[in-house]
């Protein structure tokens, strides 16, 4: 069974097969974790993302991590938060399914999350993290991933994502 964990601190500085950037549909960069992913991985990464087109909202395109310890770079387009009634939910569980069904593509067999849309999109971090959990869930056995990491920017959202896989086990 794949081992799900929790961990606060920095997304960029774990060591795993892949790691997922919450990016903006022109996967160009931006602030938060956006930001620091392409400003760690170097200029390689924007290169890599402006090849890629663009994203839609929900969805999840892949790159090399260039100087990251990660192999892999998932850019997943979380939605904004517009009180809930603009499909947002399926949206956000959108992005982890399809991010799942990149590691499996990509063979990797370790992957760190953070918390997708919580920040300067506004979705609630309690039903976003019960989103989170429940779509990897899901998909965790079709992924082919043995380990799946919350990495979490701060204590309340680290302390929800622990609640959540607590009541999960």
């Amino acid at each position: 069974m794949a081992q799900l964990e929790v961990v606060r601190g920095d997304i960029t500085r774990l060591a795993v097969d892949a790691i997922v950037k919450a990016a903006n549909s022109s996967l160009l960069g931006g602030g938060g974790v956006d930001g620091a992913i392409h400003r760690a991985a170097g200029k390689e990464l924007l290169r890599a993302c402006e090849k890629l087109g663009g994203c839609p909202t929900g969805l999840a395109k892949a790159t090399p991590g260039f100087n990251l310890p990660a192999k892999w770079v998932f850019h997943a387009v979380g939605p904004v938060w517009n009180g809930g009634t603009h499909n947002e939910p399926d949206l956000l569980a959108g992005c982890y399914r399809c991010c799942m069904e990149l590691a499996r593509t990509h063979k990797a067999k370790s992957m760190a999350f953070p918390a997708i849309s919580t920040g300067i999109y506004h979705f609630p971090r309690q039903q976003a993290g019960e989103i989170a959990v429940r779509t990897v869930h899901e998909h965790l056995q079709a992924s082919g991933l043995d380990r799946v990491i919350f990495c979490c920017f701060d204590k309340p959202t680290t302390q929800f994502y622990e609640e959540i896989l607590a009541l999960g086990n």
